[in-house]
């Protein structure tokens, strides 16, 4: 019997581009580098080599020094190395938002414990660049047109990996969750949709508040 590890490698193996993106808008797909899928599938064995439901929550999606590159949402190589115990050829470069979200799993109560309740994925499972800098689903013109359906479309085949419909997170008060309450309000996609800060904003603009912004998401993860 496939775990939800299988499935989610299999899912991302066939992983394709939204249809209309702006022509100076470059697609970044991690999963098509053979030492991404490879360090991929040995973090997803690790944590995931069950059929549990677990809860989604949505980052916006990869970026180039943290996904892009490991192929998990909010691991960065430093990350994957020394947190996770996972070797791999990547450069040892750190991510603002990885750091966050790993002092949070630390919180919460660690790794193993964490990752049996949730899973990190991203309203867009693919990155995008312009002029080689990261890109967010939102900012690129026409973002509703070009991602509805094909955000749920994403969405409702990861919901076959063992994802609860009852309650989903946002990683982002701002306009991920926007777009999120929208695609809900049309597809009735979640019972809920809970907000969360995003990672990058506490650690760039409110770094001294980092312990607290830390607690609100253990004190509202651990609810579930």
């Amino acid at each position: 019997m496939s775990t939800f590890a299988d499935k989610l490698m299999d899912y991302y193996s066939g992983l394709t581009a939204p249809e209309g993106l702006p022509a100076d808008v470059k697609v970044m797909n991690p999963y098509q580098n053979s030492d991404t899928v490879a360090v991929a599938s040995t973090f997803y064995h690790q944590y995931y080599n069950d059929n549990e439901e677990r809860y989604i929550c949505f980052g916006i999606n990869p970026g180039r020094f943290g996904a892009g590159v490991t192929g998990v949402p909010f691991t960065d190589p430093i990350i994957l190395n020394e947190v996770c115990s996972i070797e791999h050829p990547f450069e040892l470069r750190g991510e603002l938002s990885s750091r966050f979200i790993y002092e949070m799993i630390a919180a919460f109560g660690g790794p193993e414990l964490f990752f049996s309740k949730y899973y990190i994925s991203g309203v867009s499972p693919l990155g995008y660049l312009r002029e080689g800098i990261n890109l967010n689903y939102y900012d690129i013109k026409g973002h509703k047109e070009i991602f509805e359906d094909y955000a749920v479309n994403e969405i409702r085949k990861q919901f076959e990996l063992g994802i609860s419909r009852r309650t989903a997170f946002s990683i982002g008060k701002g306009q991920n969750i926007k777009f999120l309450n929208w695609l809900n309000s049309r597809h009735q996609l979640f019972e809920e949709i809970i907000p969360l800060p995003h990672p990058r904003w506490v650690m760039q603009y409110r770094l001294k508040r980092k312990a607290e912004f830390i607690q609100e998401y253990v004190d509202i993860l651990t609810q579930y």
